[in-house]
Parts: structure tokens; C-alpha cells; sequence
């Protein structure tokens, strides 16, 4: 990509005019058997000269000089690199540098119009084989192969001073490099992309490895470097942008940018000072084409205007309990049989200030071990249910509900009354949310949706309820999930949860105003994560591994919870898997012993024939950097299901807008970023290449 136009080879040459997303040049590069292997726009003399001529290389090793505006071939080298395909060609000032697959590299100096021609007479030097990625920093040619990384300066006429490393450098503790990139702000330090996700930094400087980043669990096909953010394209469709100033590293964006691998990212530079943006363009296995905002204006004014919402918003703290409970197909009919399970509710409820919200989140209200009733449940799909089972469903939802409005009747305040907010059930799965009677009108555009992960989607005995709301101008979003069962499933637990939280299932927000103002990381309000407050609750049914039942016993006999604390399951995850879909949520310490699985009735863990070890299945997890604040984490002794329930008291900080002072903040906001933008804009015109 340049100056306005993007191009790419292959058995056709094309080039597209960025503005309007046409097709302004298609040319075949020889005989049909010929493929277009390389390209690089040509350096012009005046600004209005930049990107009208394209230099293409083949696979059969010959150079054309191609005029865009003209569509036709103006020069050619046959044989310029003699039958040798060409793998890359660089701009560097006004040379052209390139490269071919036996690792011959040629610079083409400026000739007497002070620009490089194809008859000129180039300087060879040999670099290496198996060229994987390649860039042009200060003058130094940085040259990776699948594991080598090398540091040639080709202007230099010795061999040692040439080859700038004595040695190649390699990191035995990644994968095969894919890619590379530079940032423009950070020209000291050169990435490197691997096979296993993982992301090496160099200083440009000595030469040395800075350090390895594990970045992701999937292969980096390609990196580039657009403003101070490093973007990644990965195996998975995804995109991912970094911050490489912060430590650790910020996701600062997470695209799910195509359908197909993400193999090749590129930036116009010189779009900045052509159109004011710096573009980004992502291409596709199905040659699919994508253009993105590289300095991330939007998301850069949002976090601009949000770092200083006091200045344009009032800002109120409450209460909220949240509740999980897998409660085992139980009824609240069946709790009057023990003293601790009558009074489970006056226990759970919080005493002094009585909560804005009273969020209530159930699993397997029905009995999912019942084959018949599940079967029918799974099978029937959309056709009408039996009678007597879609009763009987029902009615365990009502009770329920009836005997939580019971409960905060009997226990809450007199002088506090509360209101059934919404309730959703699926299957199993069922959410009650209160709120105080005198808080019912601060409330708003509530939505709900549910996200089936039974049998690979389809069904929803497994799965989340989600509910989104605004609180006063504060977006809430909760979440009660069922995650898949088994001791071995962390995979597939670790891909509900992506899948529940990457899903687009709720109603967008179209208004870029309205955006700003509620949802967060350039959201619409579509998925979990674009709202202000997230609050995540559910049997997640991760489990401690690589210890056997015995000793996970003798461990919570002796109250040694850090051991087991360190095989669980989602924690592990969060700390070795990047792509991790819970590192975006913060779960308070956890001082309780296992929650599942008990003897129904009685406090010894699983005496079955089956023997399930101990584990924390049962959790909250909340996100909402300075908006939301855990007061504390406890489980419940409650016996009548084979799991305890788990409560969280949380303050929440929902804000009220001041519309005039939030217009007055915005205008300085756009301001600083003007200012941004010419900052990097300065930098850009360092042609690197």
C-alpha cells in the first residue's frame, strides 16, 4: 500500500485505488505460467510522482516498471535476477532493493534523473537463503529465514562489515518466524512474529534480543507497525493490535477481521499527509481486502474523553449482590428440610445498606441427568415441547422466582422494597434481577439474549444468559454462564467462554455519540465486553488438574489452598494462554474451600463410585477498571444441591452526564488529537523503506 493505491501478485497484477475501492490496473506479468512474486511503488521526485510506478518481480526472476496511470509495462529486465523468482523488493530513499529466493540481493541505485531504472547496473551482494521477512532500517537490510534472524548494511564494500552479525540469531524457545515489523515511534526496536504466537523484540542498535512476548496460542502470519500500535494478523480471521509502550503489553484492539487467515497486513504511510488517516490493509486467504484506521482515532478520543469523564460527568458509587448457584434440579420446597438451607436467603442477603441490585444467577434448575426430559429438550429443538415437560420447566423458574420475592420480602429492610427487573431462563440456566423499587426509573434500554454451547452450539443445555442495561448513563452487562463439563474439557470450556463473549447478539447502537457516551473499546453494545461494567457469574465447571483426588483432599484438610490454587484450571489458563478469554476479567482471591462436588445433604465431597475430585466450579469474575470494586467473595453452606453457592458484594460507580461539559471536553480531546496525529505524522516521513 501507497500513496492512495494497494497492490498485489500473483498470476495477475492489481492495483486498487484505496478511495473508492476500485480496480485501476489488472495486467498478467508474462506467460501463463508466470506468477507476479513481488512489488514495491516506485520512489518519485516530486510528491505528486509518489505511487503512479510500480516495480513488480516474477517468479522466472525478470523486473517491470509498470506505469499505473498508463496500465501498461514502460521497462523490464529479463532475467534480472537470472530465472531466480523474485521473494521481495524494498524501497529505501531512492533505491530499490531486491531479493530472490537463492538469497541474491541486488540494490539499484538512482541513476542520472536521481531515480533507479531497470538499466542501470545494480550492486549484488549474497545475504541468505529461505527468506521469510525482511525491512530496511537506517540503511541496514534486517533479514529473517524460519529461524535466523541476520544484519546485512549493503553499502559497505567488505564482507565483514557487511554482514553486520558474525553470527545469526535464533530463539530456540519459539516457534518458526512468520513475520516482522517496526513501529515509526519506536525505530530502536524491530518484532518478530512466530509460528507459535509468540513475538521476539531486537534492538536495532546492538543487535541483541530484548525478550519474547507470548502474544497468542495461534500463528502470527503477519505483522506491521502503524503509529505507535504493532497490528497482528493471525490463523484465526483475528487481528490483533498492541501497545508496545505499556508493560505488559495492552490489546488495545481485537478484530475479528476476516473469515479466513489473515496473510498480509500492510500501512500507507503517506496517507497521512494525502487524506489525514493512516491506513491499514488486511488481506485474506479468499483475497479478501480490508482497510482499517491505523491510529485508532476513535478508540484514541474515547479513552481521551473517558480518562476525563469528571470533568463532564456526576458520579454516584452502589451496591450490588450477585449469587451463583448450581442448585441441582432442587426446589425451594426442598429447602425447609434442613435449618441451614431455610434460612439460605438470610444468610446470602447482605445486612446494613440494602443493594441497588439483587442479581440471582441458577444452573441445572433442571434435572439435566434426566435423559428423558433432556433428550426431549435437546431433540425437539423448536417444535413445541411435550405439555407436562414445558410445565414442569416452567414451574421450577416460577418458585424460584416466587420464593426470592418471599425471601427479600422476609429479610430485606421494611422500608426497602425491590422490583423483579428481568428474569430469563434456558434449560437449566435461570437469572432473577432486583432493584430497588426507588431505583427502577434510573434504569434503561434493557436487553437480553442467550448463547447456546450445547452439542456444538445447537442446544442450550449448556451455554449463558446475558442481560444488558443502562444504569442512569452507566452500561451494565451480566452474564450467567454453564460451561462444558469434564475434568479434560478446559479447551472446550476456554471456547464457550470465547464464543459467549465474541458474539454479536445484542441489539448495536448506531449513534457514535450514544457509543462514546455508554459502551467502551470502540464498541456499539453488540458484545459483552463493549459495555463500562461486566459481571460474569456461573458454574464454569473448571477443574484442578494433574493431582489426584487423595491429595486434593488432604490439601483442603490441611487448608493448603495456594497448592490447588495453582492446578486450577482457569487460573492456569489465565496465566499461560494469551488468547484467554477471562484475562479481561479480575476475580477477587479465592479463600474458600472447593465448592464442588458434595454428598447431597451432607458436607463430604463426592463418596460416588465415581469419585469426582474437589474443585472451584462455581465463580464470579467482574471487569470495569475504576467502575466496579469487589467487597468480598464467599461461599454459602447450603446442602441441598452437590454444589455450594457463591456470593460477591460489589460498589458500583455509575456516572450521569453533563451534556454541555461533555461537548466542551470532546472539542479539547479532538484538539490533543490533532496534535497526535502531527506527531506521527513527522515521524512517517522517515521513509523506512
Amino acid at each position: 500500500m501507497y500513496a492512495g493505491y494497494a497492490c498485489s501478485v500473483g498470476h495477475l497484477i492489481r492495483v486498487w485505488d484505496l478511495s473508492s475501492g476500485k480496480v485501476v490496473l489488472s495486467l498478467a506479468p508474462g506467460e501463463k505460467e508466470v506468477k507476479a512474486t513481488a512489488s514495491a511503488f516506485k520512489p518519485g521526485l516530486k510528491s505528486a510522482e509518489e505511487g503512479s510506478r510500480l516495480w513488480v518481480g516474477t517468479s522466472l526472476g525478470d523486473l517491470q516498471e509498470i506505469d499505473i496511470v498508463m496500465h501498461k509495462v514502460v521497462s523490464s529486465n529479463s532475467n534480472a535476477h537470472s530465472g531466480r523468482a523474485i521473494v521481495k523488493i524494498h524501497r529505501y530513499q531512492n533505491a530499490m532493493w531486491t531479493i530472490d529466493e537463492d538469497g541474491l540481493l541486488f540494490v539499484w541505485p538512482p541513476g542520472d534523473g536521481g531515480l533507479p531504472t531497470l538499466e542501470n547496473m545494480p550492486t549484488a551482494r549474497k545475504v541468505a537463503k529461505g527468506h521469510i521477512f525482511s525491512v530496511v532500517i537506517g540503511g541496514l537490510l534486517w533479514f529473517a529465514t524460519k529461524n535466523d534472524v541476520r544484519v546485512f548494511c549493503p553499502s559497505t564494500g567488505e564482507y565483514e562489515d557487511f554482514n553486520m552479525k558474525q553470527q545469526p540469531s535464533s530463539q530456540p524457545s519459539a516457534g518458526e518466524i512468520t513475520s516482522g515489523a517496526v513501529i515509526g515511534c519506536k525505530l530502536e526496536e524491530i518484532y518478530f512474529g512466530h509460528s507459535d504466537g509468540k513475538i521476539s523484540i531486537y534492538s536495532t542498535t546492538n543487535f541483541t534480543c530484548l525478550g519474547i512476548l507470548n502474544a497468542n496460542v495461534y500463528k502470527i502470519n503477519c505483522l506491521v507497525g502503524a503509529g505507535t500500535y504493532l497490528w497482528a494478523g493471525y490463523n484465526t480471521g483475528k487481528i490483533c493490535v498492541y501497545d508496545p509502550r505499556t508493560r505488559p503489553w495492552k490489546v488495545v484492539k481485537d478484530y475479528h477481521a476476516h473469515e479466513g487467515p489473515v496473510i498480509s497486513l500492510s500501512v500507507d504511510r503517506s496517507s497521512l499527509w494525502t487524506s489525514g488517516q493512516m491506513r491499514v490493509g488486511s488481506l485474506s486467504l479468499d483475497n479478501t481486502v480490508r482497510l482499517w484506521d491505523g491510529l485508532l482515532e476513535d478508540d484514541w478520543l474515547e479513552s481521551e474523553l473517558r480518562d476525563n469523564d469528571v470533568s463532564w460527568c456526576n458520579f454516584e458509587e452502589i451496591d450490588a449482590l450477585v449469587m451463583t448457584w448450581n442448585a441441582g434440579a432442587s426446589t425451594p420446597a426442598g429447602m425447609r428440610h434442613g435449618e441451614s438451607d431455610s434460612n439460605m436467603l438470610r444468610l446470602v442477603l447482605p445486612t446494613g445498606k440494602a443493594p441497588e441490585l439483587l442479581v440471582f444467577g441458577f444452573q441445572e434448575l433442571v434435572d439435566l441427568e434426566d435423559k428423558r426430559l433432556t433428550a426431549k429438550t435437546l431433540f425437539k429443538g423448536s417444535r413445541r415441547k411435550d405439555g407436562s415437560d414445558h410445565e414442569h420447566m416452567s414451574r421450577q423458574y416460577r418458585d424460584w422466582r416466587d420464593h426470592l420475592v418471599r425471601s427479600i420480602e422476609d429479610h430485606m429492610p421494611a422500608d426497602e422494597s425491590y422490583t423483579v427487573l428481568h428474569t430469563a431462563s434456558m434449560v437449566g440456566l435461570f437469572s432473577c434481577i432486583f432493584v430497588k423499587t426507588s431505583s427502577r426509573s434510573r434504569i434503561g434500554s434493557l436487553h437480553a439474549v442467550e448463547i447456546k454451547r450445547g452439542m456444538g452450539g445447537l442446544h442450550g443445555n449448556k451455554g449463558a444468559l446475558i442481560v444488558r442495561f443502562r444504569f442512569d448513563d452507566s452500561s451494565i452487562c451480566l452474564v450467567n454462564c454453564h460451561l462444558a463439563a469434564g475434568q479434560t474439557q478446559t479447551m472446550h470450556r476456554n471456547n464457550d467462554i470465547a464464543a459467549i463473549l465474541e458474539s454479536s447478539t445484542l441489539p448495536a447502537e448506531h449513534d457514535s455519540t450514544l457509543c462514546s457516551n455508554f459502551f467502551v473499546g470502540g464498541g456499539d453494545g453488540s458484545m459483552v465486553l463493549d459495555h463500562e461494567i461486566c459481571i460474569l457469574n456461573g458454574d464454569l465447571n473448571y477443574r484442578i488438574d494433574t493431582m489426584s483426588r487423595d491429595v486434593v483432599l488432604k490439601a483442603i484438610q490441611n487448608n493448603n489452598l495456594l497448592k490447588l490454587l495453582e492446578r486450577d484450571q482457569l487460573l492456569v489458563s489465565r496465566k499461560k494462554n494469551p488468547a484467554f478469554g477471562l484475562k479481561a476479567f479480575v476475580e477477587s482471591p479465592i479463600t474458600f474451600h472447593p465448592t464442588y462436588k458434595y454428598d447431597i445433604g451432607s458436607s463430604v465431597y463426592d463418596s460416588s463410585e465415581k469419585h469426582r475430585a474437589p474443585a472451584w466450579c462455581d465463580r464470579i469474575l467482574y471487569r470495569g477498571p475504576g467502575k466496579i470494586k469487589q467487597m468480598d467473595y464467599r461461599r454459602h453452606e447450603l446442602k441441598i444441591s452437590d454444589h455450594r453457592p457463591v456470593t460477591g458484594n460489589f460498589k458500583l460507580r455509575v456516572k450521569s452526564i453533563i451534556p454541555a461539559q461533555r461537548e466542551k471536553v470532546w472539542q479539547q480531546c479532538q484538539q490533543r488529537f490533532e496534535v497526535v496525529r502531527l506527531k506521527v505524522e513527522q515521524e512517517a516521513k522517515y521513509e523506512i523503506e
